[in-house]
């Protein structure tokens, strides 16, 4: 019986109750980006999704490489944010000396990605000595994109003496390779092993990959994790002659071949989560020629239901899901107290009717650069509610916009 006379109960019958997703790799642009997405609008596109914590990346502007910078943007989050939300301290050659400095064990993460854009050389992966100095002095998750960027360049020269700048989009994944990607991934884990380091592959683009990373231990006791990205599970190299540059991404959408690998390997539990690297671009941003061009794509709204409708087809159990989505990111990241239903813990709850069709279109689209490579497509599964902390925060298209949501913790071992 329920005591509380103010109380509402909501009908679940013919309904899945998950837990909130968590989505441990998002841009969501704000500060210094604001006219792509900000920590407000991103983060209710996130709980429409079903998606109820995020942790987001280093490359706004100003890069989040000092603690004053990172706990800037908890303060504004703490004021923006619907869902809740935690930050990756930033890291690369100029800050590195200031980071093993600090008690690291106590951060979500540390990491590389997106700092590329702001200055050639800053990927750990073309920095062995950087990414070896910091495997040895650093006790948090150390999130890095891996891709050598010489091999990217090498492979840039030739396109673009055949095409000049209009390169078609096509050749992006011969561009950034199977081969830049494995190599830098496998000199990382090498490094990562003789250190004992905490290292994280961010958004794995390949098979080949794959069978770098192993499935013979339990989550908690990998050093060596990694992830896949949702567009790198619904998109292959087929997509570019009807999406063209929407979807490309760094690291690059690939064959059919590369994303049943890493499907398989998300089955079988060498691939560890499921995030979306959610990274909003304006329109005119992501049409312009292949070198202009903005890399990343919008997902975060729609992540979930990618991923159910993978069910639909019978390639994925609802438990898979909600272990990818939910339960193995707070694992993996020791969040407090979260990505489990268990007496105790926060009640970041997602229920979802697998019987309920829509399409994506611009009317529903809640990213604020207003467009998804996702438009026109037909899902058969809805989020109708999300709860964050307890709060009834998303329901059937209505938000409760007065409560902000929580900063994530790091639990203690």
């Amino acid at each position: 019986m329920i005591s509380d006379s103010k109380a509402r109960v909501i009908d679940g019958t013919g309904k899945h109750l998950f837990p909130g997703i968590i989505d441990a790799q998002v841009h969501f642009r704000e500060p210094g980006l604001t006219h792509k997405g900000d920590l407000y609008t991103e983060s209710k596109a996130a709980v429409a999704g079903g998606v109820t914590s995020f942790i987001d990346m280093p490359n706004t502007i100003p890069n989040v490489l000092t603690i004053d910078i990172l706990n800037e943007k908890y303060r504004i989050a703490s004021k923006q944010s619907l869902a809740n939300f935690g930050f990756f301290l930033g890291v690369n050659g100029d800050n590195l000396d200031e980071v093993i400095k600090l008690d690291t064990a106590k951060l979500l993460g540390v990491s590389d990605d997106g700092l590329y854009f702001t200055k050639k050389g800053n990927l750990l992966a073309d920095n062995p000595e950087t990414m070896e100095k910091l495997f040895a002095n650093c006790k948090s998750i150390i999130a890095i994109h891996s891709e050598k960027e010489q091999i990217v360049e090498e492979n840039e020269k030739i396109y673009r003496e055949k095409y000049g700048e209009n390169i078609p989009i096509e050749f992006h994944p011969l561009i950034r390779s199977e081969r830049a990607c494995y190599e830098a991934t496998k000199r990382a884990i090498d490094l990562a092993n003789k250190h004992k380091a905490r290292l994280h592959i961010l958004h794995l683009s390949t098979e080949a990959e794959t069978h770098l990373f192993r499935n013979d231990n339990p989550l908690k006791e990998k050093n060596i994790t990694t992830e896949v990205s949702v567009p790198h599970l619904w998109f292959s190299e087929k997509d570019y002659s009807r999406l063209g540059t929407l979807i490309k991404c760094n690291p690059a959408i690939k064959t059919e071949k590369d994303r049943l690998g890493l499907f398989k390997a998300l089955m079988d539990d060498r691939i560890d989560i499921v995030t979306t690297d959610h990274a909003p671009h304006s329109l005119e941003e992501k049409e312009k020629p292949y070198f202009q061009s903005m890399s990343g794509m919008p997902t975060v709204q729609h992540s979930l239901n990618m991923m159910l409708e993978l069910y639909k087809q019978g390639l994925i159990s609802l438990e898979k899901i909600a272990e990818k989505m939910c339960h193995n990111p707070a694992t993996l990241y020791r969040i407090e107290k979260r990505g489990f239903i268990r007496e105790g813990y926060f009640a970041d709850l997602t229920i979802v009717d697998l019987h309920s069709s829509w399409a994506v279109c611009k009317e529903n689209i809640l990213y604020k650069c207003g467009w998804s490579p996702l438009e026109g497509t037909t899902f058969q599964s809805k989020v109708t509610h999300t709860f964050v902390n307890g709060n009834l925060i998303y329901e059937s298209g209505l938000f409760n916009e007065g409560i902000n949501g929580k900063a994530l913790t790091v639990a203690e071992n």
